[in-house]
């Protein structure tokens, strides 16, 4: 058997995209593209060097048990590749490549995405298919030309064991947490006869526990009473400062004719936004635009891709001059007449670094984009662009009524005196005019207004995301995710998020049972640990030994807690399935059905042909069924049409979202209206 030459350095990217991206980059001239079952590769040359780029595509590896082993608690796991699974198949065309080239390998450089989870995809290939121990790694934070090739040339020296140890670590921990919990909540849910599918991890009981809290503080607040009063003087509103609480004491405001009127005018200077990390990214996509934290991330990640935005997985609030950022707002100019404004020496910069990557901000390369994709990338692009404008200018103007027994009002009003940053960035500052006022003016009118005290409010996906980070609850890749999790488990429901009857009860039983599985400060300690192998020089595989074997034995102390209770447990929880069902049966009911004239027409789902369909729910002795529009979401708004028909919203991912009218009869109408 001939042996393969090694003849060449491979390097190994994580994505399709990235791959074709740094070949560009590299070649002394246009690479080479070959392909092998559906799989691109490049060869070029560089330097009189032959160098193969090819690519992992995400993770190509997952943990899994050893097999022989039943029930739970399982600990032992295992590294398999992910074609083994039914709906990862298409990674094994690229495992497989990946193996034939890496028998040509002379050198190996690792080129993933530069965090834990990139490194972990990096290792993976290294170790189990390149057979190596260690490699070079380039480090670089957009798709750039200059910055890859300088990537290329100044590579690190080893993969970064501390983001490696780390990565894997979060990897095992999460898989022991993820798979002993969720089978022991549906091991005690099938003790009633039932079955459901249900989950619970490391960090999705503390982050549901955050919103079921909410969800209590709401339902046990009681509202009071209070009062609000206004001075009217020369038909201008005048507020006083406090809320009133006590009735008797809008008594004291009676009679108020007049008041000593004092006007003062303060100058303010209001600082730009700071650059963005991810968290305030997906934040402000939110507020603006009402895109889902999830979905920014991966629209950032496609802009990053495209090569037109930095890394997006970064807690950096920092732009260092290491990025040209003076070149990249000449570049911007060209497209954002904008970047005129930007005349401050040195960007306005935030609190938080992260020392893998900087804030996010345009590369100065540009691309054709719509809808969304157009949305986010103009809003980092006038974020980045505002950090280098001067400061805004306000006049904040202030008056203040004090009557003769002493009670005071006010009111104010905002000038615009420079609009620096406010030229670019879409932040809206109301403005108002208010006639200054001086000595005894006379009160026209004395107006008492009656409300209510209001409960918390509840999380927005944005607001609970910020939330997670405070809290230190998952990473700045995977918050977006674990929210998306609890909404598929059906612990969530609605944009203004509120937990569910299953959320409640599952919370409930865990407090009542095995209150550490949603103790949050576990979970701080535990995120506290891994950035301590992240941050670390030397000590990585014995600090991934000590927490995995502490997690263990927690895991086991929590299996004792349940199995004693496990009966228990699943009364509760088959409690709250079954209001969760009841309350989806009446959400998803839309009218009488027109047939039988005894049931009611419904959503229902068809897992055979995988859509969403509406029938009678006195199937089989109804066989009434209707089509809905395919590729999406549908669900039942609170609307009717003025024919008195439901409005449903088909929810589309990159669309707008869709409202009509269902009507049962639209066929026997389009036929008359022919006949007509």
């Amino acid at each position: 058997m001939t042996k393969t030459k090694k003849d060449a350095v491979l390097i190994i990217t994580e994505k399709p995209q990235a791959a074709l991206k740094i070949a560009s980059a590299l070649a002394d001239k246009a690479p080479r593209k070959y392909s092998e079952n559906h799989v691109s590769f490049y060869e070029l040359e560089k330097d009189g060097k032959k160098i193969i780029v090819a690519s992992a595509v995400g993770h190509i590896f997952n943990l899994t048990y050893v097999k022989g082993q039943t029930g739970w608690p399982i600990f032992e796991i295992e590294w398999v590749p992910s074609y083994r699974q039914k709906h990862s198949a298409y990674t094994k065309n690229y495992y497989t490549l990946l193996k034939k080239l890496s028998a040509r390998a002379k050198e190996i450089i690792i080129a993933t995405d530069y965090d834990t989870e990139g490194e972990v995809i990096g290792w993976n290939v290294l170790r189990f298919i390149c057979k190596e121990d260690d490699a070079k790694r380039m480090k670089y934070s957009t798709l750039t030309k200059p910055e890859l090739i300088k990537s290329y040339e100044h590579p690190l020296p080893h993969l970064d064991w501390g983001q490696a140890y780390a990565g894997e670590t979060r990897h095992v921990v999460d898989w022991l947490y993820g798979i002993n919990l969720s089978r022991a909540l549906m091991s005690a849910i099938k003790t009633t006869g039932s079955f459901k599918i249900l989950s619970i991890g490391r960090v999705q009981g503390p982050a549901l526990k955050t919103i079921v809290d909410r969800e209590r503080e709401i339902a046990e607040f009681k509202s009071e009473p209070y009062w609000q009063v206004f001075a009217i003087a020369n038909n201008t509103e005048f507020k006083h400062p406090k809320d009133i609480f006590n009735k008797d004491e809008l008594k004291e405001f009676e009679g108020i004719s007049e008041a000593e009127a004092e006007t003062k005018i303060k100058e303010e200077s209001i600082e730009p936004p700071h650059p963005f990390d991810l968290t305030s990214l997906q934040r402000e996509s939110y507020n603006l635009y009402k895109i889902s934290p999830s979905k920014t991330l991966q629209i950032a990640q496609a802009l990053y891709l495209d090569g037109i935005i930095s890394y997006p997985r970064t807690s950096s609030q920092k732009i260092p001059q290491e990025i040209e950022p003076k070149k990249i707002l000449k570049k911007l100019a060209e497209k954002f007449p904008q970047a005129k404004y930007a005349t401050r020496d040195k960007p306005v910069e935030g609190s938080k670094s992260d020392p893998a990557h900087p804030s996010i901000y345009p590369t100065g390369e540009f691309k054709a984009l719509q809808d969304e994709e157009k949305k986010l990338y103009e809003l980092i692009v006038k974020r980045f662009i505002s950090c280098f404008c001067q400061n805004a200018i306000t006049d904040n103007k202030r008056i203040k009524l004090t009557a003769d027994n002493g009670k005071i009002f006010t009111a104010s009003a905002l000038v615009i005196k420079e609009k620096g940053w406010l030229n670019v960035y879409p932040k809206i500052m109301n403005e108002s005019n208010l006639p200054d006022m001086s000595g005894k003016i006379s009160i026209e009118k004395i107006r008492f207004d009656s409300k209510m005290t209001q409960p918390p409010k509840r999380y927005t996906p944005a607001s609970l995301v910020s939330i997670l980070e405070k809290k230190n609850l998952g990473t700045k890749a995977t918050r977006s995710m674990i929210i998306d999790t609890l909404f598929d488990r059906g612990y969530l429901d609605g944009k203004s998020i509120q937990a569910t009857p299953l959320g409640l009860k599952l919370i409930e039983t865990l407090e009542k049972h095995s209150p550490i599985i949603i103790d949050e400060n576990l979970t701080k300690e535990l995120e506290e640990k891994m950035q301590d192998i992240q941050e670390s020089k030397s000590g990585f595989k014995e600090k991934y030994q000590d927490i995995v074997k502490n997690v263990e034995r927690l895991i086991g102390d929590i299996s004792k807690e349940f199995k004693a209770s496990e009966s228990k447990i699943g009364r509760d929880l088959l409690d709250g399935t079954q209001e969760s069902r009841a309350i989806e049966r009446e959400n998803n009911t839309l009218m009488p059905c027109p047939v039988c004239k005894k049931g009611h027409l419904a959503i229902k789902y068809s897992k055979k042909n995988k859509r969403q369909f509406v029938a009678c729910d006195q199937y089989p002795n109804c066989t009434a069924t209707y089509s809905l529009p395919p590729g999406g979401f549908v669900k039942k708004t609170e609307k009717v049409s003025e024919d008195g028909l439901p409005i449903l919203i088909s929810l589309k991912k990159g669309k707008k979202p869709w409202e009509f009218p269902f009507d049962p009869n639209w066929k026997d109408k389009q036929n008359k209206d022919r006949e007509n």
